[in-house]
């Protein structure tokens, strides 16, 4: 595995054992390749990750090997990383890393840390988000092409409803994710009730190409716009994240001209240095600018009041919440029996 490396970053020494591990190998891609990658797109991966709680996916003997997911701070991470204390749906909580500096980042891939995960909240603030995360998420029989023609119709509608910019990413898969930054006011359900009303507009604008249905059996081939990546403790992969698949692909931000003609499979731990090194983060300017969702809230009050259409079913592990119709999926309720007559 090679002699223990040091790695200075940031002012920060960080020790990556095993340097020579093979975490790729489909392309021979080490531990030492992965730690580089994140120091040179260091200053990108920070702006997305910066003092949110994180929750790190790990792959400690590569790609190919047993994974998990850590949402606690490990025991042994260095005190110069700060944390946030989160609380989740079940009522239990957790201190989260917040990275504030690059070297947390690579003291993180030390451990086979391959995709990040952050919360939309600040550390100071961790019940508000501050993103609107919207998810398009192909369904089979759909592609990425698919997922494209969603996401500019998406940029439409952001636009309609309350002038929002959205920031688009591939999901380093077939997706593509659009982020919006917010101001910090609304609750996590209030923020969930956005994605939905958006969600809705798309499926009136687009009715046989993209869905909100949560149920897998009513999706058909079609675009899953799925709004419940906005409730609380789901998080979605950061800009420049690697994704745990064998052509090292990573999560890369895009200018809206690019959305349609850049490719996933153009973006991965080989290529996007040299586009960062060109182009540096084409979503610097993102935390310099904070909209508001009153005209998607307002759309989400109109949707129920002229159409009856409320609330929508949360993920299976989340308590029954207020205002959520029957979480059972359509095929199950059609074939259980009605009460019988008293």
């Amino acid at each position: 595995m090679g002699d223990a490396v040091e790695l200075e970053v940031g002012g920060r020494t960080v020790r990556l054992s095993s340097p020579d591990k093979v975490f790729f190998p489909e392309r021979g891609f080490t531990k030492l390749d992965l730690a580089r990658y994140y120091l040179a797109v260091g200053p990108g991966i920070l702006r997305a990750l910066r003092d949110r709680p994180t929750t790190l996916e790990r792959y400690p003997e590569g790609v190919t090997g047993e994974n998990f997911f850590q949402k606690r701070a490990p025991k042994n991470m260095p005190d110069w990383i700060p944390t946030a204390h989160i609380t989740f749906p079940s009522g239990r909580s957790a201190d989260e890393m917040c990275p504030t500096e690059v070297g947390a980042v690579v003291w993180a891939a030390q451990f086979g840390t391959l995709t990040f995960h952050p919360w939309p909240v600040r550390r100071d603030d961790v019940d508000r988000p501050d993103e609107l995360r919207i998810d398009l998420d192909p369904q089979p029989g759909t592609d990425y092409a698919d997922a494209v023609r969603a996401a500019h119709e998406l940029r439409a509608v952001l636009d309609e409803f309350g002038g929002l910019r959205g920031f688009p990413k591939t999901s380093g898969g077939r997706g593509l994710h659009v982020f919006v930054p917010i101001e910090p006011r609304w609750t996590f359900t209030q923020v969930r009730r956005a994605a939905i009303a958006v969600g809705r507009e798309m499926e009136r604008r687009m009715p046989e190409q993209v869905t909100i249905k949560w149920w897998k059996e009513e999706r058909g081939k079609r675009i899953f716009l799925d709004y419940n990546q906005t409730a609380r403790d789901r998080t979605i992969a950061s800009a420049y994240s690697v994704r745990p698949r064998p052509h090292a692909p990573v999560s890369a931000p895009l200018r809206w001209d690019e959305v349609g003609v850049a490719h996933p499979q153009d973006f991965d731990l080989a290529t996007m240095p040299a586009r960062f090194a060109e182009l540096g983060d084409v979503h610097a300017d993102m935390d310099d600018h904070r909209y508001s969702l009153e005209a998607l809230l307002d759309l989400a009050r109109r949707d129920e009041h002229d159409h009856g259409l409320g609330d929508l079913p949360y993920p299976p592990e989340y308590p029954k919440m207020p205002g959520e119709p029957r979480r059972v999926q359509p095929s199950r309720a059609r074939k259980e029996k009605p009460p019988a007559a008293s």
